[in-house]
């Protein structure tokens, strides 16, 4: 019989536990929704998680802070007083995680739900009156550097400077608007006090969006949401609860499957406008939804409509999006104000800059092939639906059909996904051996590796990474760093997410996706290790060419987190390094060569790095002042964008079998133009051509299949 896999194992630990748990209140009351989640999720973490931290009084303490500051960021909402409240609570939240009765959450959302109608009231009080720009205002912007208000007087005196602020920014765009355009004809010409009058007239119909959202999305269920995942985040950052509707949308970013009605939304005001009807989609087919209509309520198959004015389209595309052959039904508003409820049958969109895809590049000296792959997709719940690692090989036949002599493969910004397929992928361009070590929370180590033999491309191979490579691209690319089989470019390091999480339903009998009827906990279970012994977690990968990247500065990256979880290292795995292994010291010093004469990556570096610490910089709100600092922060942002984008561009072509498919239809033929577009500009994709021109030039790096 064959032995359950040590995730089986975890598994069905972990699923017996939370049965035995949600079982077993501390009182005779049936459990809440909201204390069973609290129950199942606690049970989880305590006896599933890699490196669970105690749930004690000082955990307790944590996550009382931490919920109060994220439920209130900016601080505008509570007061002093009301954390003063509900300290009586800061060390009983793990008591309410292992089985009393939920009274934190009640008490914080009770008083929450009270600040907010008061907050509305003296934002709608202060836009009602002129703002005076001549006076020297101090806004704090890090939220961080201050405390609660400590009373009433304090949050209006936060509301009136953050709402001139907003009024400043307004009326300065629209001064300079009007300096432009002053001289047209038929221009209207406007005094400061009407361009200051409008100004607050447009803060307050942002203002007003903002609570509409507040009333309207952000309820109860998503406050509760978010004390969950303030408990789950507390263990790592990774270790995420997800209410039933948020998984599926985890799911479809991570399969690349999409299930809607074929409609592009934009958000116009607090309204979701229809943009474009995608051609035989179910909006298409219905005949009765049309570009310029707005999407008013939604509803499922028999459930009750929603009204998701206020809401953001992604709020509204989750809603819209659902099961393969689920109905929605959409409530329209036409242009001439009239409304109609469609019902339509939700079927797969397919949008083709969710999965790899390639173009060809003359370098001038070199005919080079990118792939773009924005994730390591697969979709577990199809066998036979889209794998990363075929769409690649199939990219890389094409490409070496077209006679390539290096392939460039960019996995910038590429945030993770299958474990399984970043091996597979590994294995098309090394013959056979580890490609990852895996440790358990009991410290049990294993590998997963390629047994295959085959290699389909043994030609010259760079990486593109940034600090937002993270997770499997992290696994792709440290080992073919380890591997010695290609040229890792980009960031300092990537991001540094070493861990491995599987979803675990919370209620139900978690079948299909993972999710219970309660939602899922995407639980931190293995750390995983280069084959060299170290860990990605933390330090991510080191690139072999440092290309300094847009968003090193701004503090997003694994190590930026008080949470993550620590580096460590195990046993380096047995490895054979690719016989024809570039000479790193020659590349590296020919980049230097380079650089010395174009110090771009230097300017972006330091003009990113100012970016960053304005970000955390006081404003005045006098108006000479602010305007020095706003062009300021204008100049070098203009300065940064020109910076990454070449002089002369490149020549990027789509390979000619991709020409029809991408013609054929207007959405993808305008999404596929930004997207060449914005690679023959890339400052970086410019520098990484000349890198590939370098290894390809070196001995024994020349095409061999």
């Amino acid at each position: 019989m064959k032995k359950p896999s040590l995730f089986a194992k975890a598994f069905l630990s972990i699923s017996l536990l939370t049965i035995l748990v949600s079982a077993t209140p501390l009182n005779d009351d049936p459990p809440s929704k909201n204390e069973t989640i609290l129950r199942y999720v606690g049970a989880m973490l305590e006896q599933g998680h890699y490196s669970p931290k105690k749930i004690d009084d000082n955990f307790s303490k944590e996550i009382f802070s931490e919920f109060l500051k994220r439920l209130d960021p900016s601080k505008r909402i509570l007061l002093e007083k009301d954390v003063a409240k509900l300290r009586k609570y800061e060390t009983t939240i793990d008591d309410e995680i292992h089985g009393s009765p939920l009274a934190f959450f009640a008490a914080a959302d009770e008083i929450y739900k009270n600040r907010i109608v008061e907050a509305e009231e003296i934002y709608k009080n202060y836009i009602e009156k002129p703002f005076e720009f001549t006076k020297d205002d101090v806004l704090e912007l890090d939220a961080d550097k201050v405390d609660f208000a400590s009373n009433d007087s304090e949050r209006k005196e936060r509301w009136r400077k953050y709402l001139k602020w907003q009024t400043l920014d307004r009326y300065l765009d629209a001064q300079e608007t009007q300096e432009k355009n002053k001289d047209k004809k038929d221009f209207v010409v406007k005094s400061d006090q009407e361009l200051e009058k409008e100004a607050r007239a447009k803060v307050k119909k942002a203002m007003d969006k903002y609570f509409d959202r507040l009333r309207n999305k952000f309820d109860e269920n998503q406050r509760f949401a978010m004390l969950v995942n303030t408990i789950t985040n507390e263990m790592d950052p990774h270790t995420d609860f997800f209410p039933p509707v948020e998984k599926r949308s985890f799911d479809e970013r991570l399969s690349g499957r999409f299930f809607g009605i074929g409609a592009l939304l934009q958000q116009e005001d607090d309204k979701i406008k229809i943009k474009s009807v995608t051609t035989g989609g179910p909006a298409w087919k219905s005949g009765e939804i049309q570009a310029n209509d707005f999407i008013v309520k939604v509803a499922q198959a028999t459930g009750e409509a929603e009204d998701i004015t206020g809401y953001t389209t992604d709020d509204a595309v989750k809603l819209i999006r659902g099961a393969e052959g689920s109905e929605v039904k959409v409530t329209v508003q036409k242009p001439d104000g009239t409304l109609k409820t469609v019902s339509m049958i939700r079927a797969e969109l397919k949008l083709d800059e969710t999965f790899a895809r390639s173009v060809i590049i003359n370098s001038g000296k070199h005919k080079i092939g990118l792939i773009d792959l924005p994730a390591f997709y697969a979709d577990f719940q199809r066998p036979q639906a889209a794998r990363c690692s075929q769409d690649v090989a199939k990219e890389v036949a094409r490409l070496k059909a077209e006679g390539v002599e290096g392939i460039i493969l960019d996995i910038r910004d590429n945030g993770g996904g299958s474990l399984q397929e970043v091996v597979n992928m590994v294995g098309l361009f090394i013959k056979t051996g580890p490609v990852v070590q895996i440790r358990d929370r009991a410290g049990r180590p294993s590998q997963m590796g390629d047994n295959d033999p085959s290699v389909l491309y043994d030609g010259p191979l760079v990486v593109m990474v940034n600090e937002r490579s993270a997770s499997a691209s992290e696994i792709f690319a440290s080992a073919i760093q380890d591997y010695k089989r290609g040229v890792v470019v980009g960031s300092s390091s990537t991001f540094g997410k070493g861990t491995v999480q599987r979803a675990f339903p919370v209620g139900g009998n978690g079948t299909g996706s993972g999710a219970g009827d309660l939602g899922a906990v995407h639980l931190t279970l293995q750390k995983y290790y280069r084959v060299d012994g170290g860990a990605t977690q933390l330090k991510g990968v080191e690139s072999d060419i440092v290309l300094p990247g847009l968003y090193e500065a701004y503090k997003v990256r694994e190590k930026d987190s008080p949470n993550a979880l620590v580096w460590d290292e195990m046993p380096k795995a047995s490895y054979q390094t690719w016989t024809y292994a570039p000479d790193l010291a020659v590349l590296q010093q020919k980049n230097q060569e380079r650089l010395s004469t174009n110090d771009v990556f230097k300017q972006i570096k330091d003009n990113t790095n100012v970016l960053a610490d304005n970000r955390r910089t006081a404003r005045s709100l006098e108006i000479q002042k602010y305007k020095a600092q706003q062009k300021e922060v204008r100049d070098i942002s203009t300065k940064v964008r020109n910076l990454t984008q070449l002089k002369d561009d490149l020549s990027v072509a789509n390979l000619s079998s991709d020409l029809e498919a991408i013609n054929s239809d207007s959405l993808k033929k305008d999404r596929n133009d930004f997207w060449v577009k914005y690679l023959k500009k890339d400052v970086y994709l410019g520098e990484t051509l000349n890198i590939m021109n370098d290894v390809i030039q070196q001995k024994g790096m020349a095409l061999k299949n």
